[in-house]
């Protein structure tokens, strides 16, 4: 008897109290279970910040925070005269700018007595003269020396004249040109021709006997002009208009004044392929743009470019680029885009630079404009050549140019088949080697360009779009630009405009891994990422984008957790994020409350967008074990996060809500002395019981996974059963779902520790569920089989008789199921028995099942102990 009352004693000990010398199931699934809880430890997802696309197309936008003083224009106009041809001049009035070079005071006259001349574009400047060797012989004031612009096809000054560092003037060929010391250089007129040149006499030009010749008056002054050859006459002859001779545009030579010399190379194949096949198309050119017969004019042009790229003419190597440009600039009037967009196409494939190529932009970026035009990039390669532009032009002297190519290629990305196209074209390289480009320019000055910035903006909303196409994520980090965008944000943090671009490409590629990796792998990133919070605080569309990504690199990255955590001021940042915008949507609320339905809503979704994001971070972080219990004891984090539970209702702010619970979910996980969530455990529970009640079934799921976790103390245990969450608990069980019942099972758990409770089980029929429970999930889920067995032995701590604890049906099924789970043959046969069954997965259903057996053979043994249909008398010994 008294064997019997020792078994009975022992047998009264709750599941959690370990016997004397004896491992009991508890302590041999422990790890199992800890492994279990750690489950529980889920990262939280969230949508990524939804964008509307902006259907204006604009260089900056409404919103951009850039100085329109210091930005370039989206408006202007645009015609062939401010194209640079051979042929062409500048208006009249235009104000020339001087010569770096700028003599002595005592040489220079008053600018207001020298006549002006005219002058032909490429004469010679006459320079100052040299002093004299003999210091008794008094200088000559002359006039100061200007420079005439030359209209060439690029924008650029002639190779042919220059001034050296002596101050004088070098020729084609390098050699330096004295001025006579007697003869002065007048201020010019910038139009001239032919007529108003006048040769300088031969005695003047020293040649003669040698003698020093008398100085000449103001008036007198002349300019020399070069000789013009017969090949140059014969090109005059072939074009429309002009008379000067000029150094041609984008860096060659053209056929005309100083182009003779390239003109002499000429061979006369060459001549007389251009004669019989290019002057032709030229000329038809010419005279379909009279017409206006658009559609004929672009078929025209695309033969014109087919020759030309056959016979390898086109880029900066074919010898009649600047004739061939100066007839197409003058179609530059016409105002369909499909033409336009040909001429772009001419212009740009031969590879213009300065003037030009910033007009071509101009062109290109105008015709994008209205994405009605949008399928005429799709013809021809127009596209490819942009691309090229952006890798082949030098961003320090062609920045505005690339301000508007890249402005043009923005607006295209838009146009989800023309992003495809882009991708082939090589878009992102040719964006990745102008990022690369101007981060170095930017280092090697020591600081940022303002103007370097405009490109930024115009490149960073480009990659924004490209990042939408499923080909573009390897191309983004084969040509690092992740790592290239990070070295923006710490140069350019103050740049509002460029910081919203860039957090909105990063919340659209870490949505991959293998994006999050790179990124978090930056050693600033968690530093510039903080310091944007900081910085831009109040503007929300940058804080939740940034938030966003915060989020993604903790989800599954633990060194990420650790490395955010632990950076300067990140958590106190953080929580000063979600502070200040709790605050402004408490005050808001009663604002809202007599708005219209629809403000209100957008309104209060920015607020709460951003709150979502930053609890999805502390969830995040909180997985850590090293970080999670400290954050359990941050007492403003844990206030916070209960006052949003407080002031928000489930049903209008459910993402919010339930991010928040899993949050609160992660860190009661931590049973710490200091943890925040067990001194207020009270007002915990009592915010959670309001989601219970508030017939939302994720609502009930998350606050049941808190409840696992606190009712591991009976202060806890004894409010929820007041509020009768154990009959709750115990209804979980028949919804079929694994999730609810596991996490049903975890709380019953705790609830069946304390005696009184235990009879509530039977009562609701939970006795009866939880074998149905193991039936149903026990072969596929020996886990949760665990969980079952385990409320089952802390249920019958007081058992007496099985058929009195369980039932005579229930307790007949439960020996029967129990009998089969312990033998090893018969449990796993079904499990092993499926065919696609991997090793692997075999190899999980024995260890759980490992896991199961000890907690499964310890209660069968009890069952099968109290068996008998008889009852002990309560006091044996008595007489």
């Amino acid at each position: 008897m008294m064997d019997q009352a020792s078994k009975r004693n022992k047998g009264d000990r709750p599941f959690y109290q370990p016997k004397e010398n004896i491992p009991t199931s508890a302590e041999i699934v422990n790890n199992a279970r800890q492994s279990i809880g750690r489950s529980e430890l889920q990262a939280v997802q969230t949508k990524r910040p939804y964008t509307p696309r902006d259907g204006r197309r604009s260089l900056f936008g409404p919103a951009s925070t850039r100085n329109p003083d210091t930005r370039p224009p989206s408006a202007f106009s645009l015609t062939s005269r401010h194209f640079d041809g051979v042929d062409s001049r500048p208006a009249s009035g235009t104000k020339l700018s001087p010569l770096p070079h700028r003599p002595s005071c005592t040489s220079m006259i008053n600018e207001e007595q020298t006549p002006r001349l005219p002058t032909e574009p490429d004469v010679e400047v006459l320079l100052p003269p040299k002093p004299p060797t003999d210091p008794n012989k008094a200088t000559r004031k002359v006039p100061r020396a200007r420079v005439i612009h030359s209209n060439s096809v690029d924008g650029s000054s002639p190779d042919s004249l220059g001034i050296n560092k002596s101050g004088s003037l070098t020729d084609l060929s390098g050699s330096s040109r004295q001025t006579d010391g007697n003869t002065t250089d007048s201020t010019r007129r910038t139009h001239s021709g032919p007529k108003d040149r006048t040769p300088i006499p031969k005695e003047e030009r020293g040649e003669g006997d040698g003698k020093e010749m008398p100085p000449r008056a103001p008036s007198q002054a002349s300019v020399r002009s070069p000789p013009r050859s017969a090949s140059s006459r014969e090109v005059e002859s072939r074009v429309s208009s002009g008379g000067t001779n000029r150094t041609s545009s984008a860096g060659s030579t053209g056929r005309a004044g100083s182009a003779g010399k390239r003109d002499a190379e000429e061979s006369q194949e060459e001549t007389m392929f251009y004669t019989q096949n290019i002057a032709p198309r030229l000329e038809e050119l010419a005279l379909l743009g009279k017409k206006r017969e658009g559609d004929k004019l672009c078929e025209c042009a695309d033969n014109l470019y087919k020759l030309l790229q056959k016979e390898n003419l086109l880029g900066k190597s074919c010898k009649q680029r600047s004739t061939i440009l100066k007839s197409v600039f003058k179609l530059l009037d016409l105002e369909e885009p499909k033409v336009l967009l040909r001429v772009a196409r001419l212009i740009l494939s031969f590879r213009v630079s300065g003037n030009n190529l910033l007009n071509v932009c101009k062109l290109v970026f105008k015709v994008s404009r209205n994405e009605k035009n949008d399928p005429e990039f799709l013809r021809g390669n127009i596209l490819e050549l942009l691309s090229k532009t952006l890798s082949c032009t030098d961003h320090t002297s062609s920045c505005e140019a690339l301000i508007y190519c890249v402005g043009a290629i923005k607006f295209l990305t838009g146009n989800t088949t023309i992003v495809k196209q882009l991708v082939k074209e090589n878009c992102i390289e040719g964006l990745g080697q102008l990022l690369d480009g101007i981060n170095k320019t930017n280092r090697e000055n020591g600081k940022v360009n303002e103007q370097l910035g405009h490109i930024l903006v115009q490149l960073t909303a480009t990659l924004r779009n490209l990042a939408d196409a499923n080909s573009s994520r390897d191309k983004f980090l084969s040509c690092h630009i992740v790592e290239g965008l990070c070295t923006v944000v710490d140069m350019y943090a103050l740049d509002g405009d460029l910081m919203l671009n860039i957090s909105r490409i990063f919340s659209k590629i870490t949505l991959h891994t293998d994006c999050c990796t790179v990124l978090a792998d930056q050693p600033s990133s968690y530093k510039s990422f903080i310091n944007l919070l900081n910085k831009h605080l109040q503007k929300s569309d940058m804080v939740v984008r940034v938030c966003f990504v915060l989020g993604n690199i903790t989800a599954k990255n633990d060194e990420a957790r650790v490395r955010l955590y632990q950076e300067n001021k990140a958590f106190d940042v953080l929580l000063s994020v979600l502070k200040l915008y709790l605050e402004m949507d408490i005050k808001a609320q009663g604002k809202e409350e007599k708005s219209e339905e629809g403000e209100r809503g957008n309104k209060l979704n920015k607020r709460e967008d951003v709150m979502i994001k930053v609890v999805r971070v502390i969830a995040n972080l909180s997985i850590n074990e090293t970080v999670g219990p400290l954050i359990a004891s941050n007492a403003q984090c844990i206030d916070l996060l209960l006052s949003i539970l407080e002031y928000k209702e489930i049903s209008a702010s459910e993402e919010l809500v339930l991010n928040t619970v899993a949050t609160i979910n992660n860190l009661s996980y931590y049973s710490v002395k200091t943890s925040m969530i067990t001194q207020h455990q009270m007002r915990v529970i009592e915010a959670l019981l309001k989601l219970v009640l508030a017939n939302n079934m994720e609502g009930m799921i998350e606050s049941s996974r808190v409840f696992g976790n606190l009712t591991r103390q009976k202060a806890v245990r004894d409010f929820l059963v007041q509020h009768k969450v154990d009959q709750m608990m115990v209804t979980m069980l028949d919804s079929g779902n694994r999730e609810v019942v596991y996490i049903s099972c975890g709380v019953l758990i705790n609830f069946m520790v304390d005696e009184e409770k235990r009879s509530a089980l039977k009562k609701e029929g939970g006795v009866k569920k939880l074998i149905e429970v193991l039936r149903d999930f026990g072969r596929s889920d020996w886990e949760l089989a665990s969980l079952v067995c385990q409320i089952l032995w802390n249920y019958s701590g007081k058992i007496t008789s099985t058929n009195a604890c369980f039932g005579e049906q229930e307790a007949q099924d439960l020996l029967d199921l129990l009998i089969e789970y312990t033998d090893q043959d018969s449990a796993l046969d079904s499990s092993f028995k499926d065919e696609e069954t991997d090793e692997e997965m075999k190899k999980y259903y024995y260890e759980t099942w490992r896991e199961f057996y000890p907690v499964a053979e310890q209660l069968l043994h009890r069952l099968e102990t109290h068996q008998s249909d008889f009852e002990p008398l309560e006091n044996p010994g008595a007489p």
